[in-house]
């Protein structure tokens, strides 16, 4: 995993906004109606190679294939697992409960668009899930590597691929079929291992996508002690761990967050309450939101996460729910004040809070807008590395 040895890189986690085509043929599928396949393979490809582009033509060092060719950051599994069937609507946020009207205003905003929604009609375990054939995660991982020959021969510095903790597809997609909720994560976990080997195998950095270990506290665990909540995110990182079990440390970072959706937040839990468990994870970087306006002072934090030999904090300077485009100076500012609590930029990237469509068509902000606000950190990034010495 690169590091920021001579510049801060810049980086981000994951999902970019797909075409309005594509968008509507993963929303369609999604609602139970049936779609041709090869055009949304087509489509995908198309997007992946689009998105590329304007991520080197921002500025992004350590770049993805935007997740172009899934429905949503976990709700693609269901096509790729064995097990999955039904569906059920997840309880609403805590914080979104606390206020009817926003609830309101926010369920009208998007019914007003096709969206692939990862709160209603989202699919049970209802049978053994297990993988149902490596081809189809060596198929995406294979679509990329020729997207990078073709188009970024020399773009990025780095390449990451996104899969999910196993924790979020627990809690999303409910238990109907195991005696325990650990046999469930167990199941979960020997089957994620299969993409997390084959993203690995393929020459990519592996990024864990665990909003689980922020966001459910005010979900699944809303009404339950934080000790319930703190058990429940320690038992997810020990699978992750085992999944990781043939996987260099270094090859993988992962992301948690407190859910991309605007929203009040004010009923999230405390980042000091779950750096302990989020620090156990065996990866060699983690991606955390400093952007959220509900938690951009716990910066501070981030001098508890132990960080050894190597490892990296990807540190979210850019908030992926807003149309503002931050000013660089205020990207910079952000990146220092980190560098300064870890005490070495060179272990320090800059990145997103999180996607900016980690769900088709749920994004809020405008493709020309998501292009402006990554090159504004790149932007940021050059003045930040500048003032702290680094050698770009």
């Amino acid at each position: 995993m690169r590091r920021s040895d001579d510049r801060i890189l810049c980086t981000h986690t994951g999902s970019l906004p797909r075409p309005p085509a594509l968008t509507k043929l993963y929303a369609r599928r999604a609602a139970g109606e049936t779609v041709d396949e090869a055009a949304i393979d087509t489509a995908g490809r198309a997007a992946t190679r689009h998105v590329v582009r304007r991520q080197i033509e921002a500025g992004i060092d350590v770049g993805n294939n935007g997740e172009q060719m899934r429905e949503a950051f976990f709700l693609y599994v269901r096509h790729r697992m064995s097990g999955f069937g039904g569906g059920w609507t997840r309880k609403t946020f805590a914080d979104v409960a606390r206020y009817p009207g926003f609830q309101a205003w926010g369920d009208a905003t998007a019914s007003g668009r096709p969206n692939v929604s990862n709160r209603d009609g989202v699919p049970e375990a209802v049978g053994e899930v297990r993988y149902l054939d490596p081809a189809l995660v060596q198929a995406e991982c294979d679509e990329f590597l020729t997207t990078l020959t073709e188009v970024a021969p020399q773009g990025f510095a780095e390449a990451f691929m996104t899969a999910p903790s196993p924790g979020i597809i627990a809690a999303a997609m409910r238990n109907r079929h195991y005696d325990t909720e650990d046999a469930y994560l167990a199941a979960l976990g020997k089957a994620l291992q299969v993409e997390y080997e084959a993203i690995v195998g393929a020459g990519f950095v592996l990024q864990i996508d665990a909003p689980d270990l922020a966001m459910e506290r005010h979900l699944s665990y809303q009404d339950r002690p934080l000790s319930a909540f703190i058990d429940f995110a320690d038992r997810v990182v020990a699978v992750i761990n085992a999944a990781l079990a043939n996987i260099p440390r270094d090859r993988v970072r992962i992301h948690a967050c407190w859910g991309n959706y605007e929203g009040p937040h004010d009923c999230d839990v405390a980042m000091h309450d779950i750096l302990p468990a989020i620090g156990r994870a065996r990866v060699g970087g983690w991606v955390l939101p400093i952007a959220n306006p509900r938690h951009a002072h716990e910066y501070r934090c981030l001098n508890e996460l132990p960080l050894d030999d190597g490892q990296v904090v990807v540190a979210g300077v850019i908030d992926p729910l807003t149309n503002f485009v931050e000013h660089p100076e205020v990207v910079a500012d952000r990146l220092e004040q980190v560098a300064r609590v870890i005490g070495d930029p060179t272990r320090v990237l800059a990145g997103t809070d999180c996607g900016f469509d980690t769900s088709a068509g749920r994004g809020r902000v405008a493709e020309d807008i998501v292009w402006a606000k990554l090159a504004a950190m790149a932007e940021g990034a050059r003045i930040a590395s500048r003032r702290l010495g680094l050698k770009g």
